[in-house]
C-alpha cells in the first residue's frame, strides 16, 4: 500500500518530469492522487515542475480542504473521475503544446480527437473525445467527464488541455505522454496518414486488453 507521503512524492515527481520536459509550462496543469479517505491535488496557481510535498493540498471525501496549500480550481473535475470510476488512482491535467494546438486547427473528430494512427495510441490511450471550451474550472465541464469517466481514459479540454486517469499517477502521465506524442505526429505530417484499419484496431484490442 502507498503512504500518502510516498503519493506526495510521487505526485511532486512527475510535475518535475512533465515540466522539465516541456509537457506543461508556468503554472498551468494539475496532478491528483487518491487516498482511503479522500485525495491528494497540486495547489491552484502551483508550477509542476517546483511543487514540494507539503504543500500538496489534501482534500476529504466530501471535498473540504483539510491541509496544503489552497486545492486546484479543477478540483471537481478530477472528483467527478475518481466518483465514478473506482479503478482510477492518479489524474493528470497539462496544457500540452500540441494537444492545445490540434483543438485550434481542429481535431479529426469531436468523439475522436485523432485517429488510430500508431499501435502504442491505441495500446496505451485509446479513444480521447473532445470537450467544448468553457472557462477553467467550469462546474458543466467536470459534469461532462463525468459520463465519460468509466468509458475512455481521458479528455481533451478545448483550448486547455488533455485531462487523463489511470490506476497511478505514473501510468497517467505515460498515456498522456503519448497522446501529446500522437498530436505531434499528426501535426507534423505533411501528408496525413491513413488511420490504421478496423480489424487491426480490433486485433490490438483483443491481443493487448486495450479498448478503443
Amino acid at each position: 500500500m502507498t503512504t500518502e507521503q510516498q503519493l506526495r512524492e510521487e505526485i511532486c515527481q512527475a510535475g518535475r518530469s512533465l515540466y522539465e520536459r516541456g509537457y506543461t509550462v508556468g503554472t498551468a496543469g494539475n496532478i491528483s492522487a487518491r487516498l482511503e479517505d479522500g485525495w491528494l491535488i497540486t495547489p491552484t496557481d502551483a508550477c509542476l515542475g517546483r511543487l514540494v510535498p507539503q504543500q500538496i493540498a489534501k482534500v476529504s471525501r466530501e471535498g473540504e480542504w483539510l491541509s496544503g496549500d489552497k486545492p486546484s480550481k479543477t478540483l471537481l473535475l478530477h472528483r467527478q473521475v475518481y466518483d465514478r470510476n473506482p479503478e482510477v488512482q492518479g489524474v493528470v491535467h497539462t496544457h500540452s503544446t500540441n494537444l492545445v494546438g490540434l483543438t485550434l486547427e481542429g481535431v479529426w473528430q469531436p468523439e475522436c480527437i485523432l485517429p488510430p494512427i500508431t499501435p502504442y495510441q491505441v495500446m496505451k490511450v485509446g479513444r480521447i473525445p473532445l470537450i467544448r471550451y468553457c472557462r477553467p474550472g467550469a462546474p458543466q465541464v467536470a459534469e461532462q467527464v463525468a459520463q465519460l469517466a468509466c468509458e475512455v481514459r481521458g479528455v481533451m479540454l478545448e483550448r486547455l488541455g488533455p485531462v487523463v486517469w489511470g490506476r497511478s499517477v505514473l501510468s497517467a502521465c505515460f498515456a498522456l505522454e503519448e497522446l501529446e506524442e500522437t498530436a505531434r505526429l499528426w501535426r507534423q505530417a505533411a501528408v496525413k496518414p491513413q488511420p490504421l484499419g478496423d480489424s487491426d484496431v480490433a486485433e490490438l484490442c483483443e491481443v493487448f486488453a486495450a479498448r478503443w
